[in-house]
């Protein structure tokens, strides 16, 4: 369930109400509160006066707090239930229509593009190049690097300020790079949602499903002993065995916990003026670098 507070909008108002009208279950209805009904406001954005949103208390902070802390701790079964969840959740947002926060209005700095909103990393091409608007297929781009750091551990372009030059470098081309151990399927899931192709990229509904596959078979496997000719069973216990030889033999990797993030992370690009910016490439991406 999703809160609105804020000081009155027709919009706000009808969204609501088209919400709750079409809501088939409880946790999916928005609910209007009045902002007089909180104590204890710690204001977190200034320039922002008229609406916010609550959502569920995160206890374990943010994505990159979780993962930093726990990622050593988190078993396949765990990560594939994770991105099935994120998949149901997401796909009934996009049943609601309710896609990806964006800025209403014109760029002022060039009309015939829209201003840009978001955290860079997570921002598909064909948006950052100001070319398209957000999209369901922008979404899907999202779920891709959210499932990149859920699946790997690492953080988004730690070693590279996450500025103009970053998101020109993302439209020509440039993907994070996946392990070569990680399972094939989920590899290839993730590339696909970063295809710079936007009619190439997987729907919501279709990650959901492969996403349950995979879980299914994985949960059958670990509880009953089932389905182990199944592919993702048998990719999941091939990148264990490598997980499990590289700790036995002590060899130095790249691991989540010893990343040095730059210092220039996790910019809000509400700023960036993207004109000068050509159309995303086209070309098939092949694990973070452009296939001629």
């Amino acid at each position: 369930m999703i809160l609105i507070i804020g000081r009155g909008n027709d919009k706000i108002d009808k969204f609501i109400q088209d919400a709750q009208l079409n809501a088939d279950d409880y946790d999916k209805v928005l609910e209007w509160i009045s902002f007089e009904r909180f104590k204890d406001v710690k204001q977190i954005d200034p320039e922002i006066h008229s609406f916010m949103m609550v959502l569920q208390y995160s206890a374990d902070g943010n994505l990159r707090k979780y993962l930093k802390i726990n990622f050593n701790e988190i078993r396949w079964n765990q990560k594939l239930f994770n991105l099935w969840d994120l998949s149901n959740k997401l796909k009934d947002i996009h049943e609601l229509d309710f896609g990806l926060s964006k800025q209403i209005g014109k760029n002022p700095n060039n009309p015939e593009k829209k201003n840009i909103v978001g955290v860079l990393p997570y921002i598909a091409p064909e948006v950052l190049s100001g070319d398209e608007e957000y999209t369901k297929a922008a979404d899907v781009y999202s779920f891709g690097i959210i499932a990149y750091e859920m699946i790997t551990g690492f953080p988004l372009y730690p070693d590279i300020p996450h500025n103009k030059d970053l998101a020109m470098k993302i439209c020509n081309g440039l993907r994070l790079k996946i392990p070569f151990h990680t399972p094939k399927l989920i590899r290839r899931m993730i590339m696909k949602c970063w295809d710079a192709r936007v009619t190439h990229r997987p729907t919501i509904e279709e990650l959901h499903d492969e996403l349950w596959k995979y879980w299914s078979d994985y949960r059958s496997y670990l509880n009953e002993s089932k389905n182990k000719d199944s592919e993702i069973v048998i990719q999941i216990k091939k990148a264990e065995e490598f997980s499990a030889n590289q700790n036995s033999t002590n060899t130095t990797t790249t691991t989540p916990l010893n990343y040095q993030t730059h210092h220039k992370q996790f910019i809000l690009v509400d700023f960036l003026i993207f004109q000068n910016f050509q159309n995303p490439r086209t070309k098939k991406i092949s694990n973070g670098n452009l296939k001629n």
